[in-house]
């Protein structure tokens, strides 16, 4: 198990979440002092949270989670999570993660390359940077400092429950997302089953 030092919860406050198509709930967001990357990460914490609580980590997607991007599937997977979290008990970390992990401008220029024709991975290799540079101590730490060391990790990324294993959270159970495709982003999809053994269905990557 990795060795990573100790965060403590910072803030709690309230905050009423509204979406686009009218659901809300009410969410409390929690910040952090002492995580490993020193970057403004936040937990939204959702229902009542028991025992293996339903946890997802979702990296920061402008694009997407702001702006409606079709080229992923962020922002339905960030909406989707919210409600399944709030209905079961959990909590949605958000990572400051943008561009799995290389920054806002890096993932507009891979965009770039991606519409010349190369995958999102190899559009990452060809400008010098890692195809997934995210890193989860941070996340590993928010969850201890929420008193969380099981979990049931909503997440089609293995990669994802094998980084938390490593940095010693029980992940008991790694429950699938939806399938959300656009017409713009099935080539995105694909590549991340292809790439990097995401539990997508392939039969389903087709143009919605």
């Amino acid at each position: 198990m990795r060795d990573y030092p100790t965060a403590t919860v910072r803030t709690r406050v309230r905050v009423p979440l509204r979406f686009g198509d009218g659901y809300s709930v009410d969410a409390e967001l929690v910040t952090f002092h002492g995580l490993a990357d020193e970057q403004e990460h936040l937990a939204v914490v959702l229902g009542e949270p028991g025992p293996d609580p339903l946890v997802r980590l979702h990296s920061e997607c402008l694009t997407g989670d702001v702006f409606g991007s079709a080229r992923c599937d962020c922002g339905p997977q960030l909406r989707e999570a919210v409600e399944r979290i709030a209905d079961r008990g959990g909590v949605l970390l958000y990572l400051r993660q943008e561009g799995r992990g290389i920054g806002l401008y890096n993932k507009l220029d891979a965009y770039a390359l991606q519409d010349q024709g190369l995958d999102t991975y190899a559009a990452n290799a060809a400008l010098g940077l890692p195809e997934d540079g995210r890193d989860y101590t941070a996340a590993a730490q928010m969850l201890r400092a929420l008193g969380i060391d099981s979990v049931d990790l909503l997440s089609n990324n293995p990669d994802k429950a094998d980084q938390l294993r490593d940095l010693g959270i029980t992940v008991a159970r790694r429950v699938p997302t939806g399938v959300f495709t656009t017409a713009h982003n099935v080539r995105y999809l694909r590549a991340k089953v292809l790439q990097t053994q995401h539990t997508l269905p392939l039969p389903e990557l087709t143009a919605g």
